[in-house]
């Protein structure tokens, strides 16, 4: 890219396929990770900004509903941009009090669904926890309230199947740098159902999501289909390594990565019930394979300085407060012996105390 596009095309590369990159690569995702039909899928901006786009977008679809339905538990990123448009629109906020090793319920969104309800937005897989959400039955409770559904899907995409259309969700957001890996700072994706492209409008109007960018018209006229909710010039060098990140998924397919994720995790959770909980250690995540997504959560009082002293000692895992070591299992570079040396080595912190 660098010497034979930029490099020797320079601007000329914009006309011959970088503009269509952010839709191309959706299309790809959607197809093969998301179970979307083409043109549903865009990527753009960061997650972040893609969540502010399509929970504004669907706030203004449902006027005069006050209500926005999501979990204390969820990602804080989505927490916090809920309760800006929350705060931006005088909104209230239903929060969904759960269990840290499990997730909203689709009894649990019955409970605080209602008409006032706009928006229900939650993570697919919980990022502490590692808990699968049930999207299919949660996006009907949401459909029979009249409201709109949001999903999170960054620690789902490349990691388990994901059925958008066939679960009926609205809205979808998620990363690329993390299992599909695009690398730090890549791009994430957002997903808009076909039959809600018409209606919906995001707030940020930039000129590629503009009908005939080029025309550098006055005034404001959406373009058609996915490509109105892009805004800013497409990152070209990030998208081309996202594109050959979601290829090498494609590539091992997302079957046998969920299989060897599911395998990786029944490993961790047997090793830590044998070495671990006799020192103190909880399972934070389902033990059941089919909700649990490609990380498990090991509970210990401790676990902040543990997590500082597994790194130092060359085992890479996550704290996530107030007292959870995330062992992430990512299934296309993590091998079962890294989950065995990996688990030895905090079995022998523990025993050092």
């Amino acid at each position: 890219m660098v010497r034979g596009g930029w490099g020797s095309r320079l601007i000329r590369g914009w006309s011959e396929g970088w503009l269509e990159l952010p839709l191309r690569v959706g299309d790809r995702i959607g197809a093969a990770l998301l179970g979307a039909a083409a043109g549903q899928v865009a990527v753009a901006d960061s997650t972040t900004v893609c969540l502010y786009k399509l929970a504004s977008a669907a706030i203004a679809a449902r006027p005069g509903r006050r209500e926005i339905v999501t979990d204390r538990e969820n990602f804080p990123t989505d927490r916090y941009v809920l309760e800006s448009i929350a705060a931006e629109h005088e909104l209230a906020i239903r929060w969904i009090e759960t269990d840290r090793s499990a997730g909203p319920t689709p009894a649990d969104v019955a409970a605080v669904i209602g008409p006032e309800t706009a928006l229900v937005a939650f993570s697919h897989v919980a990022y502490r926890s590692a808990f699968v959400l049930d999207m299919p039955a949660i996006t009907r409770v949401a459909h029979d309230a009249g409201a709109l559904t949001l999903w999170d899907l960054c620690h789902s995409v490349g990691a388990l199947p994901v059925e958008l259309d066939l679960s009926g969700a609205d809205l979808a957001v998620g990363c690329t740098y993390k299992y599909l890996s695009g690398g730090p700072g890549a791009p994430a994706f957002l997903y808009v159902r076909a039959e809600h492209q018409g209606q919906l409008r995001q707030p940020i109007w930039g000129w590629l999501g503009r009908t005939d960018p080029f025309a550098m018209a006055h005034g404001y006229d959406p373009g058609e289909g996915i490509a109105a909710m892009l805004s800013g010039t497409p990152p070209v060098l990030a998208l081309t390594a996202v594109a050959a990140g979601v290829e090498l998924v494609i590539e091992a397919g997302i079957t046998a990565i969920r299989d060897k994720g599911t395998a990786l995790g029944e490993y961790a959770i047997a090793l830590s019930d044998e070495w671990l909980a006799p020192r103190g250690v909880a399972l934070g995540s389902p033990r059941n394979g089919g909700r649990r997504g490609a990380h498990v959560a090991l509970v210990h009082p401790e676990a902040h300085d543990l997590c500082l002293r597994l790194i130092d000692a060359g085992v890479i895992v996550d704290f996530r407060p107030p007292d959870v070591i995330r062992i992430g299992l990512a299934p296309l570079s993590t091998s079962f012996a890294d989950v065995r040396n990996g688990l030895a080595r905090l079995c022998e912190l523990l025993e050092d105390g």
